[in-house]
């Protein structure tokens, strides 16, 4: 099936979501997003289906929302449903993020509740809100050519799609603050090393080998995973992802209106670094 920029495929008893946009990285626009979040609760619900692999094509994981997208103001249509219909949709960047992030932070939410594995398959670059996408799934798998890479501060934006809230608890306090000031690109096995990633799966037979993986899983006893992943869930503290979700919308929202983020983004499309104190 065919939505948008979504494709869902089945495997046996393993659901398959794939971001096809590799032409902008496989980024979100509202439509994008809005769709993903349809796969994901198709895919969370369907009690045929024991895991689930979300993954994107042409050599990218996820690069988080459309920035291109963003800069030319998005679609008034599809943003009506969040202002009155009386009032006109407020003017500023953020509310264009607003909509691309409920849409995602749902679905984020939704995997981090689902009663299945999820396992991200990621093959390129995972930025931004790609690389919170992948944090929220159970396992990583990643093929040699996988980065990752926090991105946010390029353009001035706080941080969002679970970021904030996932990586301290994967990495840690001090590695947490060393990926989100430094910004470095972390290749695939440092990924594993870190504890961004599970393993690093061969680039030539990569999407095989994750699917193999998935049957592996699905194959297990889906009730008890369930229960399991309930379980270090609470452990986790991941009961308040919710409350973090909408402080980390918010935080974004008000960092995407002002004057660094124009500048940032200005950046961005002239393909050049940012001069925050100029």
């Amino acid at each position: 099936m065919l939505t948008s920029h979504i494709r869902l495929a089945r495997d046996g008893r393993v659901g398959l979501i794939t971001i096809d946009r590799g032409a902008r990285f496989n980024s979100l626009d509202v439509a994008t997003a809005r769709d993903l979040r349809r796969a994901g609760l198709q895919m969370a619900r369907d009690e045929d289906v024991r895991a689930v692999v979300l993954r994107g094509v042409g050599g990218a994981f996820c690069s988080g929302a459309d920035l291109k997208y963003i800069a030319s103001g998005g679609d008034e249509a599809e943003l009506a449903y969040l202002t009155p219909s009386e009032r006109a949709v407020p003017e500023g960047y953020g509310e264009r993020f607003k909509q691309i992030l409920e849409y995602l932070h749902s679905t984020i939410s939704e995997i981090r509740r689902a009663p299945k594995p999820f396992i991200a398959a990621v093959d390129g670059v995972a930025a931004a809100g790609g690389f919170g996408l992948a944090m929220s799934c159970d396992l990583v798998f990643v093929s040699p050519r996988a980065s990752f890479e926090w991105a946010y501060g390029k353009t001035a934006l706080s941080g969002a799609e679970s970021s904030t809230f996932l990586l301290p608890r994967l990495v840690g306090l001090r590695r947490a603050m060393e990926l989100m000031l430094l910004n470095p690109r972390v290749d695939a096995h440092k990924a594993v090393d870190l504890g961004l990633a599970t393993a690093v799966l061969p680039a030539d037979a990569f999407d095989a080998a994750v699917v193999a993986e998935a049957r592996t899983i699905a194959d297990g006893p889906t009730p008890a995973f369930a229960t399991a992943k309930a379980l270090i869930n609470q452990a986790a503290g991941i009961d308040r992802l919710d409350h973090h979700l909408a402080l980390e919308l918010q935080h974004l929202v008000r960092s995407a209106d002002s004057d660094e983020f124009k500048e940032g983004l200005r950046a961005f499309l002239e393909k050049r670094a940012a001069a925050f104190n100029a």
